[in-house]
């Protein structure tokens, strides 16, 4: 499932490309991929049509986009956009007008724009922006149909926002989508809060990796940085949140935080082509992993001290664990 690292990569490749672009059409291939939007296809489609993408945020694993009314106000709802386990977002630009004198690179650029991608499950057709000369199209595609789109009304999330009459008066960036506001903070957001999580942690004796993945908790993170993460603070998946040292808790949080942004720097992590960022390019994050998916493999710390240790692979929730026996040993049973 793609993680924070890999949902940033679309973030802003969105913000890149796609802002300030009027919505001239919404086409839903599969309505599958709006379950989450109640009032249906129909009303998504009407809703979305004539306003513009202004601004691209995200929290945790989800994305949403502020959208323009035609008289260019913020308008109070926004598109949401979770990626499920295979979602894509992919922005396809228009290419000029054919001419005779086309070459063969613009003719294939224009029947790449026609093309509609396999899985394809909802389309928006957006105008050009003030500054481009062409249209572009913004394809929501989505194999396994886990993940989905929807509107969701905007609601103020800082204490900076408190007592404003209207949206208008609260800054755009400390507004979030209602469906989203219940998500954690990631590590990422310039309001995360260390000690907020260390009082979480010491409020459960669930292991620390179950944690971790607990979106209420700390948002964004999967089960390939959590192992990357746990690696790194050399802490086994099983131990106890509540029995973390706060120098351990700072540790693993320091941790969480670096791997998050060096797989980010790196486009993100893709196993396959089910990720990609809004060109199709793949991330390579998972040349620079320590832990996850190298079962077998020599762990790399304990190699440059000179030890030979294995990395291994446990069950864990219906999913898999990758650690160091040495490094991340078992806590001790009670």
């Amino acid at each position: 499932m793609p993680e924070l690292p890999e949902v940033e990569t679309v973030r802003a490749g969105i913000a890149d490309h796609s802002l300030g672009r009027p919505v001239r059409s919404v086409r839903v291939v599969d309505a599958r991929s709006l379950r989450r939007h109640l009032p249906g296809p129909a009303q998504f489609e009407a809703a979305l049509t004539g306003r513009a993408l202004r601004g691209a945020y995200r929290r945790g694993k989800y994305l949403w986009l502020t959208l323009s009314e035609a008289d260019g106000t913020l308008a109070d709802e926004a598109l949401v956009v979770h990626l499920g386990m295979s979602g894509q977002l992919l922005v396809r630009d228009e290419p000029r007008e054919a001419s005779e004198s086309d070459s063969v690179s613009e003719a294939e650029a224009r029947a790449a724009f026609d093309e509609q991608p396999r899985h394809l499950r909802v389309a928006l057709e957006l105008g050009p922006a003030e500054a481009s000369s062409t249209g572009q199209k913004l394809l929501f595609v989505d194999q396994r149909i886990f993940g989905g789109m929807f509107l969701s009304p905007l609601v103020p999330d800082v204490p900076a926002a408190a007592g404003k009459a209207s949206l208008g008066e609260v800054p755009e960036r400390f507004l979030v989508p209602e469906a989203v506001k219940h998500i954690a903070r990631d590590p990422l957001d310039e309001f995360f809060d260390p000690a907020a999580v260390r009082r979480k942690f010491l409020r459960t004796s669930s292991g620390i990796k179950k944690v971790l993945l607990d979106q209420s908790v700390i948002s964004g993170v999967g089960n390939i940085y959590a192992d990357e993460a746990l690696w790194r603070a050399r802490l086994h998946y099983a131990k106890p949140a509540r029995t973390l040292s706060a120098a351990q808790t700072r540790e693993l949080l320091a941790a969480v935080t670096n791997v998050l942004c060096e797989s980010l720097a790196a486009g993100g992590t893709s196993f396959d082509a089910l990720y990609v960022n809004v060109l199709g390019e793949s991330g390579y994050f998972e040349r620079s992993l320590n832990a996850y998916g190298r079962a077998g493999e020599p762990c790399h710390r304990c190699a440059e001290a000179g030890r030979t240790s294995l990395m291994v692979r446990e069950p864990f929730q219906n999913r898999s664990s990758y650690r160091c026996p040495h490094c991340q040993r078992a806590p001790r049973s009670r």
